[in-house]
């Protein structure tokens, strides 16, 4: 039966209901003020095919630095997303856009090639997302096409090849044959090289990117007879042209110098067939400071080998963002970019400097593959190529 309503009645039915509005809006607004406390991180790396053993390293080191940072970036509840840009830039680019619009992430980091890179770096610069790279540092957005929503934790590509020029240039080699994948950064490698090297260049011969047999071009060398071969071929690519170099009795021919080819990532495929291989880095496993000791007995403990560099400095990456955040007390693109800009930035190389591009100024070391005291084969540093070390390119970078 109706039952009609007093005004104190309705009043009081309006005053319950208008309460139990602002009570849900209240939740709901404290709800997304939690979510928002949450930094959310894409990583983005390569995690299947033959490259994987490259993006697994890069994880490994991530997951480390959250271990190693409790969970949190910047003291706040963080969430890193992983995802596979399957060695392919239009993945990569499908994924950037998922990351930005979808997942709503504060920063993109990871990416392991320059092409990569390249393909993502505009889409993810121009949506004010913060970028920062963990490993690939092409030459492009390094001068001219730089971005200040773009930092790298990494090097750009050019500055590791140019150690070894300039090393090999002081050890007086008079000739060189040079290889190196047929992408950005393999481009960048050999012009870096040469930066510094003023000897002969025999040849200079690409590659196609993740090739496996590389006999055609060891014929070719071993055809040249070069004094000393310099190659650039990270990853599964290194692994396998230094098997088949060594099984083609190249060292009788040649004498062969990497970057990228000989790290924690090849070695325990290569193993003794690597020992005495000299390579420039800027970053090794017995840098001698706080931060690289706890990160390299902490990744060995856990996984049983040693981190290569591609560990250590997604682990960097990860410190980076853990810092531009608890120094800017915001997860801002801007805000957190000014903090990373000004360096002194805690890494496993030290307190790391940048330049006016947002690139690393670091030293870069001559390093030897040896066995440790346990009969394990890894890298240790002969010398300091370069110290503070500036890229090329920052002179024609203007944000």
């Amino acid at each position: 039966m109706f039952q009609k309503k007093t005004g104190f009645a309705l009043l009081q039915e309006l005053d319950v209901k208008k309460i139990a509005t602002i009570a849900g809006f209240a939740a709901l607004l404290f709800s997304n003020v939690s979510l928002a406390d949450t930094v959310k991180v894409g990583f983005m790396t390569t995690l299947s095919g033959g490259a994987g053993i490259t993006g697994t390293q890069m994880r490994n080191g991530a997951e480390l630095a959250m271990e190693h940072l409790g969970g949190k970036l910047g003291g706040r509840d963080a969430e890193v997303i992983f995802v596979d840009d399957q060695r392919k830039p239009d993945v990569a680019k499908q994924l950037a856009n998922r990351l930005i619009k979808s997942d709503k992430v504060d920063v993109v980091t990871g990416v392991i090639w320059s092409n990569l890179m390249m393909a993502i770096h505009k889409q993810v610069t121009r949506s004010d997302t913060l970028l920062i790279s963990a490993n690939a540092g092409p030459s492009p957005i390094a001068g001219k096409g730089c971005h200040k929503n773009f930092v790298s934790m990494s090097w750009q590509n050019d500055q590791t090849p140019e150690g070894m020029g300039k090393y090999m240039q002081d050890a007086g080699i008079k000739s060189v044959y040079l290889m190196s994948p047929n992408y950005q950064a393999g481009k960048d490698m050999l012009a870096g090289f040469k930066r510094y090297y003023k000897g002969e260049i025999i040849s200079e011969v690409y590659t196609k990117l993740g090739q496996s047999d590389f006999q055609a071009e060891l014929s070719a060398l071993r055809a040249a007879a070069p004094p000393a071969t310099f190659v650039f071929q990270p990853g599964s690519m290194g692994i396998n042209f230094i098997k088949q170099w060594k099984q083609a009795g190249m060292d009788s021919v040649s004498e062969l110098y990497t970057v990228f080819a000989v790290d924690a990532v090849t070695l325990p495929a290569l193993q003794t067939a690597a020992l005495g291989a000299l390579g420039t880095q800027t970053w090794s496993p017995d840098l001698d400071n706080p931060i690289n000791r706890k990160f390299v007995a902490a990744y060995k403990a856990k996984h049983d080998a040693y981190p290569s560099f591609y560990a250590a400095q997604s682990y960097d990456a990860m410190l980076a963002i853990d810092h531009a955040i608890a120094q800017s007390g915001s997860t801002d693109a801007e805000a957190m970019r000014l903090v990373l800009a000004k360096g002194d930035i805690p890494t496993t190389r030290g307190l790391l400097k940048m330049n006016t591009n947002q690139f690393p100024i670091q030293n870069i070391y001559l390093r030897e593959a040896v066995l440790d005291d346990d009969g394990v084969v890894t890298t240790k540093i002969l010398s300091t190529v370069f110290e503070d070390h500036e890229d090329s390119y920052a002179k024609d970078c203007r944000f």
